[in-house]
């Protein structure tokens, strides 16, 4: 069994990137986010040119992430996991910047993180892509597809924990699916299974039922 999870609105209870945008960045960041929305850019050129609009120093920036929580089940998820044996990797489209000093703050920054990278300085911002792919399904910075199948040997059992757009297409890899909000609508209407979920207090209690099954758990 191996475990890819979201980070934004999955793990967090906010969007990280949503949150530093509403506080640090030229509002323009709005007209983008519709554009998105409306089909006319991609989510990676949405992104890249949201965080260049961020202002504040990295000290402002790190005060705005101090507001922004974790599920309350997550920590003793990530134990259940390192406990039970069970990899747990977190794949999101966010910026590694923000999710890196959430989980440290939180005591969890040994769990390994795959997503889009900060660089520049404070003015003079930019993202990173390098786990990018030319026809990404979601056209993401981030492709959770490649990057789930690059680290899952071929006799593993994929669980994969998620809530929105960036993870329509990789939800589709997943033996065992986790979803909420958008996720859960989208899985709903495809008839795929999933394990609905209101906390990661739930999906510590189905994994832990589940593990017991082979069928499911083979590593």
């Amino acid at each position: 069994m191996q475990v890819f999870c979201d980070f934004d609105g999955t793990i967090s209870v906010a969007d990280s990137t949503d949150h530093v945008l509403r506080h640090l960045a030229d509002p323009a960041w709005e007209a983008l986010e519709d554009d998105w929305v409306a089909g006319r850019i991609d989510a990676a050129a949405c992104m890249r040119g949201q965080v260049a609009l961020i202002g504040g120093s990295d000290a402002e920036l790190d005060a705005v992430l101090s507001a922004v929580t974790l599920d309350p089940g997550f920590a003793a998820f990530a134990d259940w996991c390192a406990t039970a044996g069970v990899p747990l990797t977190i794949v999101s489209d966010g910026v590694d910047r923000f999710i890196r000093a959430i989980l440290a703050r939180e005591g969890l920054a040994h769990l390994p993180v795959i997503s889009n990278r900060l660089a520049g300085e404070a003015g003079a911002r930019r993202l990173e892509q390098p786990h990018r792919r030319e026809g990404c399904g979601a056209g993401s910075g981030v492709c959770k597809c490649e990057a789930t199948a690059r680290l899952t040997a071929p006799d593993q059992a994929v669980v994969y924990i998620g809530d929105g757009r960036s993870d329509f297409c990789v939800s589709g890899r997943a033996d065992i699916l986790f979803a909420k909000a958008a996720l859960a609508d989208y899985a709903a209407g495809r008839a795929r299974p999933y394990h609905s979920f209101r906390t990661f207090h739930d999906i510590t209690t189905t994994l832990s039922a589940l593990k017991g099954d082979r069928r499911v758990t083979a590593s």
